[in-house]
């Protein structure tokens, strides 16, 4: 055996041994990893991920803002600029996803390459951040549905009771085996990307609204405004791609499967944003874009429906934005799930949470946790009696997003120390070139985050108190490392097989 295969497999075998099985109904053996079903193919996982970036909710919602924040018509440009900087990051992660055999995602991997204190908070950072992004989408689907039961009926309960509603079906389908829940976001996600397809054909087919030209590709147009504010907005629509390493224990092959699918799901997201705000730009006329955008963002891309479709189709569009967000829902409560299952496999959390249900071979314990604990999130932010957009949406998301690009980055600059340290990969454009142009997108992209964050959640008070939380989060998870280093020592030592 040469170096580093016995390298790799020592790696995996301190992998698998880290804990003993727990079993939610009792009767299975071994170690819980191994113990989770194994039969999710790219294809599954790319939905799982797709379906967390809600693409009908950012061609519709999204857009608009890019081509009103940065004022110009480059929205198509700067989805593949940010789709550009997430390939980079997806570079060095997935030729670290060889090395690091469990599914801790960000967890693993900065631990992997910054060491254990700063891998549990970064643990808990990644916890925090998807946590408060599912209850921010709870909120989003009580609005949306609640819109369309409105439109539809004339009747208006609250937004919270779908919000509820919405919640019950997620824990349902969160608790059984994870093939349903890519089912239903299969389903989901193919029909709000077909809808967009046809959309954008149509706009294609009748010329737009003043003939089809690549104005905003012209670095003259792109280059305009504040561009710096457009490459923002736009990677806020790529939120949950990264996340496909955690489906690695239920993935088939996970060396090739996570890979494959990471790069089918930015790529695949990149492109497919670009076309649908190229698309509404034709549609709307290159002259008049960034005026409807700032005054009707709403209606923007959606009103393209009536005009350039049918008026049954913005009705169709309208009831798939709500099913889109409520895939985006169950995406990111599948996330957390496994999340807290591998971090209870590493004793950071409580042991029950890395229980495997007999009968669906998931960690269904970890799921029915998670919907308690949203649960009681949801009834907290009811109380409050916030606008469900404006307040609790905007401003959870935006916590949200802050958290999970500055795990991005550190991310990559555990990548590029991982590589430094330990001689595995010596290509060079892998383990250092991509990894060093990701950092620098990210931690650019990070810098203008945090100087228009009062912006995005609605004050610099707003804006303190969440990068306050963020910050708690991360120093948390070093408290948690700091006191399993002098009282489970052992347990700490089980953290890292890199050290």
């Amino acid at each position: 055996m040469n170096e580093e295969n016995a390298q790799v497999d020592e790696l995996g075998a301190a992998d698998s041994g880290a804990v003993p099985f727990l079993a939610v109904d009792g009767g299975l053996h071994g170690t819980p990893h191994t113990l989770l079903h194994r039969r999710l193919g790219v294809g599954s996982i790319v939905f799982m991920v797709v379906a967390a970036a809600a693409p009908l909710t950012v061609a519709a919602a999204i857009t608009p803002v890019v081509f009103a924040a940065s004022g110009n018509v480059g929205a198509p440009v700067y989805f593949l600029i940010a789709a550009g900087i997430l390939t980079l990051f997806a570079v060095g992660f997935t030729s670290m996803s060889k090395y690091v055999k469990n599914a801790g995602a960000f967890y693993s991997y900065v631990k992997a390459g910054l060491g254990r204190i700063a891998g549990v908070g970064a643990a808990i950072l990644a916890l925090v951040s998807y946590f408060i992004m599912l209850v921010a989408v709870y909120a989003l689907v009580g609005m949306l549905v609640g819109n369309v039961v409105a439109t539809y009926t004339g009747a208006a309960p609250p937004w919270w009771l779908w919000s509820i509603f919405g919640w019950l079906i997620v824990g349902f389908l969160g608790y059984r085996d994870i093939e349903l829940s890519a089912k239903v976001l299969a389903i989901a996600l193919i029909l709000e990307a077909l809808v967009v397809i046809v959309l954008d054909v149509a706009i294609i087919v009748q010329g737009g609204e003043a003939g089809l030209n690549l104005s905003p590709f012209a670095p003259s147009e792109f280059l305009s405004g504040a561009v710096g504010l457009g490459v923002m907005f736009a990677l806020l629509g790529f939120i949950g791609f990264e996340a496909t390493a955690v489906f690695r224990n239920e993935a088939r092959d996970p060396d090739r499967t996570i890979p494959k699918a990471t790069y089918i799901a930015v790529i695949g997201i990149g492109l497919f944003y670009a076309f649908a705000a190229w698309a509404a730009a034709m549609g709307t006329g290159v002259d008049n874009a960034v005026e409807v955008a700032s005054t009707d963002p709403d209606n923007m891309v959606l009103g393209l429906a009536k005009t350039f479709v049918a008026p049954v189709f913005f009705d169709i569009m309208q009831i798939l934005v709500a099913t889109s967000i409520f895939a985006c829902a169950l995406s990111f409560h599948n996330v957390v799930t496994r999340y807290q299952f591998t971090l209870a496999n590493f004793r950071v959390l409580p042991r029950m949470l890395g229980a495997v249900s007999e009968k669906h071979r998931a960690p269904s314990t970890s799921s029915i946790v998670l919907s308690l604990l949203t649960g009681v999130s949801i009834a907290i932010v009811i109380t409050t009696g916030l606008d469900p957009y404006t307040a609790i949406y905007t401003w959870l998301s935006g916590a949200a997003t802050l958290g999970i690009i500055a795990l991005m980055a550190l991310t990559s600059l555990a990548v590029i120390v991982f590589f430094r340290r330990h001689s595995f990969d010596k290509r060079l454009w892998h383990t250092m070139i991509a990894p060093v142009g990701a950092l620098l997108g990210l931690g650019t992209v990070l810098v203008l985050v945090l100087s228009n964050f009062p912006l995005l959640v609605g004050g610099v008070v707003e804006s303190a108190v969440i990068v306050s939380v963020l910050v708690a989060a991360f120093v948390g998870g070093v408290f948690i490392a700091l006191h399993m280093r002098a009282r489970r020592p052992d347990d700490y030592l089980a953290l890292s097989e890199f050290e």
